[in-house]
């Protein structure tokens, strides 16, 4: 998620509008986190009335007073406002943890025909490695509420920073992008090793391809 936004500024929606400009901030804020991009719209009356679920669901996941530990979640608004006026109205529909682009940032309109955004409200969901998990999780997020979140974390294999150290995780992120690949294969090749000795057993061990190599060392 780091690569999409390592080389701009987010802004915390609180009071003094805080900006996330390094790499090492945005780095911290971003790692090994599912990622919630909320393309929304002040004038776009269901993306009002989405807007007080979004900010309990977040809360609920998010906030100390619901949660002994905040879940690994960042909800960015990504304005499809037609004003920075506008924009501004609309962030205080929202809670003060999310974060946004300025609306003087044109990397808004970038990420809408990045995630094909057709329709408003859109939530798109991100795995820590950019790849897409929801394309849109609003009617989920209204289904299930704050639930859901456990299945993104599954599915997303998701690594809990709080049961590991330092060195653990570290090792996990260098595996997370081979594992797949690796299981894969491994996969694969269990059922090419199982087909050869069924076939093995059909031939009843007649000629030199029925024998198994090394089979009696």
């Amino acid at each position: 998620i780091m690569d999409l936004f390592i080389d701009r500024v987010l802004v915390k929606n609180n009071k003094d509008q805080n900006e996330l400009d390094t790499e090492r901030e945005i780095t911290m804020r971003l790692q090994n986190r599912i990622l919630m991009l909320f393309f929304a719209s002040g004038t776009c009356e269901t993306c009002r009335q989405f807007a007080p679920t979004l900010s309990d669901f977040y809360k609920q996941l998010t906030d100390e007073f619901y949660v002994d530990r905040a879940a690994q979640l960042v909800l960015l608004y990504i304005s499809l406002d037609q004003s920075e006026e506008e924009q501004e109205s609309f962030l205080k529909e929202l809670p003060k943890r999310c974060l946004f682009l300025a609306y003087e940032d044109p990397y808004r309109r970038e990420l809408e025909a990045m995630f094909n955004v057709e329709e408003m409200p859109t939530v798109v969901v991100l795995r820590p490695d950019c790849s897409i998990l929801i394309p849109n999780a609003v009617d989920e997020i209204l289904r299930l509420g704050p639930d859901c979140y456990r299945n993104w974390q599954e599915a997303a294999e998701l690594i809990d920073r709080n049961f590991m150290n330092k060195e653990d995780f570290e090792e996990k992120s260098m595996r997370s992008f081979s594992d797949p690949v690796r299981r894969l294969k491994y996969k694969v090749e269990d059922e090419k090793k199982k087909k050869k000795k069924k076939k093995r057993k059909g031939w009843g061990g007649g000629g030199d391809e029925g024998v198994e190599a090394d089979g009696g060392d």
